[in-house]
């Protein structure tokens, strides 16, 4: 066995063996309770017309982190995307109303805010840049069979998601948390430092992956939760979106998908076209891919591919230009007004 493997067994037996509140012995200035009383429940629910139904459906459960006195509640962005009804969900099933305040598309965030006192402490938002491998937290839910899993850090990298979406510099952990929609990654301080996004394969890379979770690493936030409150999302440039929703295998970017009536489409795009470059430079991956379209302007610029077309028997490669649009008009993204001051 390989000794980075080996060694990466070892971490990951120790990480799933250890009783979750040993994680806290030595260093936690918060109780242990009471760093998981802010971890809540989020439950949406979203219109049948909408854009993101078909996909991720119409009813949401997730979970969420609170983390101002004033039922400020962080979560990922994809439970409440498009949704026009949100409820906090505590401990007992008791069932706060919720407004939907901001949805973020660049960083994943999204943020509610409860109606009514929710009675539980915030949670302090903690430093997540110093994350290495090796460091070890707390992934948290509010339900499930196993509502805490004791993690450790297995990798810092990179994450292209189909939708557009990059993050760079991910946080990736194992063993994985069954629950990890919106899940808190706890520090050994009681901190927060991430937000559960997704169930990967990959969490560590290598001959032999381990499964595991990714995280949104919590300093993402920091320099926009005052425009998220304000505006509904970050400030700065609109990125273009073509709702062409690329795979990669092997390091060849190609057509997973493209949205109906969406720019990709519009401009002759199919399933299965090959990506080979953006405004004539060669793209090396996915990530690379989404670099090379947003350097190009904000939404409405125009966006030059290179593509092998699904449907020639030649290598021809075709020059295609995708009118980009704002996501954010194509989506029915309901935010109120923040209602705290």
């Amino acid at each position: 066995m390989p000794r980075r493997l080996a060694v990466l067994v070892l971490v990951l037996a120790c990480a799933a063996a250890l009783p979750a509140a040993d994680l806290w012995a030595q260093q936690a200035t918060t109780p242990t309770n009471e760093v998981l009383r802010a971890v809540v429940g989020v439950r949406a629910e979203v219109p049948m017309g909408s854009r993101t139904a078909r996909t991720l459906g119409m009813e949401r459960e997730g979970s969420g982190v609170v983390i101002d006195g004033r039922g400020l509640v962080l979560t990922i962005g994809y439970l409440i995307m498009e949704a026009d009804t949100v409820e906090i969900v505590l401990a007992g099933d008791r069932r706060v109303p919720a407004a939907i305040l901001a949805y973020d598309h660049n960083s994943g965030f999204g943020l509610v805010r409860a109606r009514e006192d929710l009675g539980v402490p915030a949670m302090a938002l903690g430093e997540s840049a110093g994350l290495r491998e090796g460091d070890r937290g707390l992934a948290v839910s509010l339900d499930g069979m196993r509502p805490v899993t004791p993690v450790r850090v297995v990798s810092r990298r990179p994450f292209a998601g189909y939708w557009e979406y990059l993050l760079e510099d991910a946080i990736f952990t194992a063993p994985p948390h069954l629950h990890f929609g919106g899940a808190a990654l706890v520090g050994e301080d009681g901190r927060l430092l991430g937000i559960g996004s997704l169930f990967v394969n990959d969490a560590a890379q290598g001959e032999q992956p381990v499964m595991g979770n990714m995280f949104v690493p919590v300093d993402d936030l920091k320099p926009i939760l005052a425009d998220m409150l304000k505006r509904g999302r970050s400030h700065g440039p609109v990125r273009p979106w073509l709702g062409l929703q690329p795979q990669e295998v092997k390091g060849r970017v190609f057509v997973g998908r493209v949205v109906q009536g969406g720019p990709a489409d519009n401009a002759g795009i199919q399933r299965g076209d090959v990506i080979l470059g953006v405004n004539g430079r060669r793209v090396a991956d996915m990530a690379d891919y989404f670099r090379k379209v947003w350097a190009l302007g904000d939404a409405g610029t125009d966006i030059p591919l290179d593509l092998v077309s699904v449907e020639t028997e030649t290598l021809e490669v075709r020059k295609v230009s995708v009118q980009s649009e704002d996501r954010y008009d194509w989506l029915d993204i309901q935010v109120e007004k923040d209602f705290v001051k």
